[in-house]
């Protein structure tokens, strides 16, 4: 065992004593590899409009997601419900990742498409193209 082996068993040792790692925060980690979507293309969060502190009617929340040659738009309501778009315009399957569940639904040839229920928290959005490619978008609190 090396100098910088044995340092680092030292310092993890003494982690582990004075500030020992949550097992939620541990599970979540590990559970955080099986959401990966490997080959997808990433679209992140690229801009932010709250309706209500920005002085306008109706409490939505528009999100823009943008990624290489890719870009989702979304509307979030506080009923739970998202309206949104996907641009280059295409039919896919939607699918809503959270740490509690998943949901799924379609968008139609030109990228629309609405979803009921969404969950508080954490959430991801993956999108399944009929050519066999995934965009999916960086986690946003909703």
């Amino acid at each position: 065992m090396s100098t910088d082996e044995r340092l680092l068993d030292r310092v993890r040792a003494a982690f582990a004593e004075l500030e020992p790692l949550p097992a939620c925060i541990a599970s979540a980690g590990r559970a955080a590899f099986g959401w990966r979507v490997p080959g997808a293309l990433l679209a992140d969060l690229t801009a932010y409009l709250d309706a209500a502190t920005a002085g306008l009617r109706g409490g939505a929340r528009l999100l823009t997601f943008s990624g290489p040659g890719v870009r989702v738009d979304l509307e979030v309501t506080g009923a739970g419900e998202v309206a949104g778009r996907l641009d280059p315009p295409a039919a896919a399957r939607v699918l809503v990742r959270h740490p509690d569940v998943s949901l799924t639904c379609g968008a139609d040839e030109s990228g629309h498409f609405v979803l009921s229920g969404m969950p508080a928290g954490l959430v991801s959005l993956v999108f399944g193209l009929p050519d066999g490619t995934s965009i999916v978008t960086s986690w946003v609190r909703l």
